[in-house]
């Protein structure tokens, strides 16, 4: 049993190294799979919450479309011709959209995207360089 011990104690630096590599290649590739498993159980489980918001959203779009419906009706019912009701409901929702498409694109035009953070640590860091330069 001593033996044993003192053969593995005797191996050289390079048979050490070599069977580092090995052992760093076997982890690397362990770690790999683990990841790519993990990922694909992720991307599945997000698939699937996706498409239960696409359907979600097909399903409120068949309700905005009921509650159009009853609101044209609603006007017939009142008196007011088919293509008139139609026309006012189109306008007035149509006027809502129009108000929220506007007010959406004024707040991304006031959005500034760019990463002023790291923008002004990069300035930070060319400025350091240079004078560690001089």
């Amino acid at each position: 049993m001593q033996n044993s011990t003192v053969n593995q104690d005797d191996r050289s630096l390079g048979d050490l190294g070599s069977e580092l590599a090995r052992q760093m290649s076997t982890l690397v590739r362990q770690e790999v799979n683990l990841a790519r498993t993990e990922m694909t159980q992720k991307a599945k489980t997000v698939a699937r919450d996706v498409a239960l918001m696409v359907i979600g959203g097909v399903v409120a779009l068949g309700a905005y479309l009921a509650l159009l419906a009853m609101c044209v009706l609603g006007l017939v019912q009142i008196g007011v011709p088919y293509w008139l009701s139609a026309l006012i409901v189109a306008v007035v929702f149509g006027a809502v959209a129009y108000f929220l498409f506007q007010l959406g694109m004024s707040g991304l035009k006031r959005t500034n995207m760019a990463p002023q953070q790291t923008i002004e640590t990069l300035k930070e860091d060319v400025t350091w360089a240079r004078e560690q330069a001089h």
